[in-house]
């Protein structure tokens, strides 16, 4: 039993010595105290080691009398790698069970990576073909996704497709009715800033009555499906980003894989068919009010008569302007289904991926949108359309 009236043993600091066995193998011996805010002078025995002409196997051996926590295996590391800079190799039979454990687990966990990691900037060639190949990689990808659009679409005439009919009612009013207010705006500027500066080059010659035939012919076959498509990719598409990066972020589209449902049945098929259906209508909605917004300044900046500019649209146009446009839309509208929704569903699990995404969708509808439009340009020619 321990007096408490006498005083605790004094135990002398910690120390280490380097010496050498009878049989001439190295030693390194630690007794005293090995805790945490003692004085551990280590530089005496690196020493040592320096005044000795060669080390080879070292030792390490703590006497059974020795305090130690983690101090004494910090040193030891530290130790050990002054040995094998100085062409040595240690060994740890010697050292206590629970000692040993401790440098096991040291030795196997990793040295911490990020702030301390010394990185090297690329160069210019470097980053270049780092976005070719991030390029390619996107583009499989989107092309992967428009041929697992293709097979649902192929599921849903042979009638093996399923998707609530209230989500589909719920997508066709968002990206229908709802985006009225804004088509509506849009297209009697547009058709407004068209009649302007045509009236600007026509008043020279005196002809400012085929106004009329540059704005409908334009919104018929050009500016409604293409100033719709790009509001619609601003708005409809972004919306469907988010929305199906949100679900992706929570898991909701690995549950419905798990349940049975396929997602691109599920969530991307009922998106498509909407924009579908409603693109050709509001672009012939946009047609409309771009006519009147045109005729809004024949009649008032150029004097025109209304009756007049009505019958001279009439004439310019026909049916061949008319379906142009419409079957513009319908395609910029699976665009922009596509996009939005391939966008969505590969977009990573946090909220700034989310915006990432969202962001990433209306680029890439926009961009495929021109791109589209070209190619309808060239194939018109092509074919005298």
């Amino acid at each position: 039993m321990i007096d408490p009236l006498k005083s605790p043993p004094q135990i002398s600091p910690g120390m280490v010595e380097l010496s050498r066995s009878a049989d001439g193998a190295w030693q390194l011996v630690f007794t005293g105290d090995w805790r945490a805010g003692g004085a551990h002078p280590l530089d005496a025995v690196i020493a040592q080691m320096d005044a000795a002409k060669t080390l080879g196997a070292v030792t390490l051996i703590v006497d059974d009398q020795t305090l130690w926590d983690t101090s004494l295996l910090l040193a030891i590391r530290k130790l050990e790698a002054a040995v094998a800079l100085r062409g040595g190799t240690t060994a740890h039979e010697d050292l206590p069970n629970g000692l040993r454990r401790l440098m096991k687990l040291a030795a196997h966990t990793e040295a911490p990576t990020g702030a301390r990691r010394v990185t090297v900037a690329p160069t210019v060639l470097a980053r270049i073909g780092e976005r070719a190949q991030s390029i390619w990689r996107e583009t499989e990808d989107f092309l992967a996704f428009i041929g697992e659009a293709a097979l649902a679409f192929q599921r849903l005439l042979r009638g093996k497709a399923g998707f609530r009919r209230s989500d589909f009612l719920l997508i066709l009013q968002d990206s229908g009715a709802k985006a009225l207010p804004i088509v509506t705006l849009i297209s009697v500027l547009v058709g407004m800033i068209l009649a302007f500066v045509g009236a600007v080059q026509l008043r020279q010659f005196g002809v400012e009555i085929y106004v009329a035939n540059l704005v409908g012919i334009a919104m018929l076959r050009e500016m409604g499906a293409l100033m719709t498509a790009i509001i619609m990719a601003g708005r409809t598409g972004a919306a469907f980003a988010a929305e199906l990066g949100s679900m992706q972020a929570n898991e909701e589209i690995d549950a419905l894989s798990t349940l049975g449902f396929n997602p691109v049945d599920f969530l991307v098929l009922p998106r498509i068919l909407a924009l579908v259906l409603m693109m050709p209508l509001l672009a012939l909605y946009a047609d409309i009010l771009g006519i009147l917004g045109g005729a809004l300044i024949g009649t008032t900046l150029m004097g025109l008569d209304f009756s007049q500019y009505w019958a001279q649209t009439l004439r310019a146009l026909n049916m061949t302007h008319l379906c142009i446009g419409l079957v513009k839309a319908s395609a910029f509208g699976i665009i922009v289904a596509l996009a939005g929704c391939q966008r969505g569903l590969f977009a990573g699990r946090s909220a700034a991926a989310v915006g990432m995404a969202t962001t990433s969708a209306v680029v890439l509808a926009i961009v495929l949108i021109v791109v589209a439009d070209g190619i309808f340009a060239v194939v018109l020619d092509i074919l005298k359309l």
